[in-house]
């Protein structure tokens, strides 16, 4: 049986979903940042990636809306994140301009979403490197998203700003009272067997319970460590239940009413 091509985020709050694939030779596993898994999804180069959640309302362009999701997985909040957030010096209400680390698709989403919803702005959108100091000399706000995002609160904020961080994920559920969902496994429907499945639930089992572990692996500096251990436990959350799927629903149904997707579509599993 050939093994099954796997593009997962390079992203801290990824790994505890990978762990051990790679060393399965049933998987064959690649990291990238969100934007880039989906694009080798929707391009064939991948048979299953861990996606930012709206791409799968994208999917290849021969064949639209066919993507299958792994159930019981994902990668979400209820609550503060910490790594999805937007920077300013202003009071949100001003803010008329943000550039956006595009790197996750979903987030650029959250943030129009967000932007008409909640904080009854039209601002300009700016796509950008994940360069604070850049993107400020550009725009009111920035959205940074990932390791960049969650790293900067401990150290020096770039010429010397007084910033507000606004936590997307903390305004999400304080606006609906939902989860949530960032990514998720999903892939064409013939791809995995029933045993694949639960091979990736194992791994994010498995994962939950090496939190320090993997931390440690991934940052040098102990205060680093310190910082993704406390963020894999306590903010990010690994399951695809029934809140995660009706923020998830939501969050489709909003994307499409702001524009970021053309249809909203069911969720469909293997």
């Amino acid at each position: 049986m050939a093994s099954v091509r796997i593009g997962a985020v390079g992203y801290l709050n990824a790994r505890p979903h990978v762990y051990g694939l790679e060393r399965s030779p049933r998987f064959d596993v690649r990291f990238d940042v969100p934007s880039k898994c989906a694009d080798l999804l929707h391009e064939g180069e991948t048979d299953l990636g861990l996606i930012p959640s709206i791409e799968y309302l994208r999917g290849p362009a021969e064949a639209p809306h066919t993507y299958r999701i792994v159930p019981g997985v994902s990668i979400a909040s209820r609550g503060p994140v910490a790594s999805v957030a937007l920077y300013t010096p202003k009071p949100i209400r001003e803010v008329r301009s943000i550039a956006l680390d595009t790197s996750s698709r979903t987030s650029v989403a959250l943030v129009r979403i967000l932007c008409a919803r909640e904080f009854r702005i039209r601002p300009i959108l700016y796509s950008s490197g994940p360069r604070l100091d850049g993107m400020l000399a550009m725009a009111d706000a920035a959205l940074l998203i990932g390791d960049n995002a969650l790293f900067l609160d401990s150290e020096s904020q770039p010429g010397g700003h007084s910033l507000e961080k606004i936590d997307l994920g903390e305004v999400w559920t304080r606006m609906t009272g939902l989860p949530f969902v960032y990514a998720f496994w999903a892939g064409r429907p013939d791809v995995l067997t029933a045993d694949d499945v639960v091979a990736l639930q194992h791994a994010r089992d498995e994962g939950i319970t090496r939190i320090a572990e993997i931390a440690a692996g991934c940052f040098s500096d102990p205060r680093h460590q310190a910082i993704g251990a406390r963020y894999l436990r306590d903010n990010i959350k690994y399951d695809l239940g029934a809140d995660e799927r009706a923020g998830l629903e939501l969050f489709y149904q909003y994307a499409a009413e702001a524009g970021a997707v053309k249809t909203a579509q069911p969720l469909r599993f293997y």
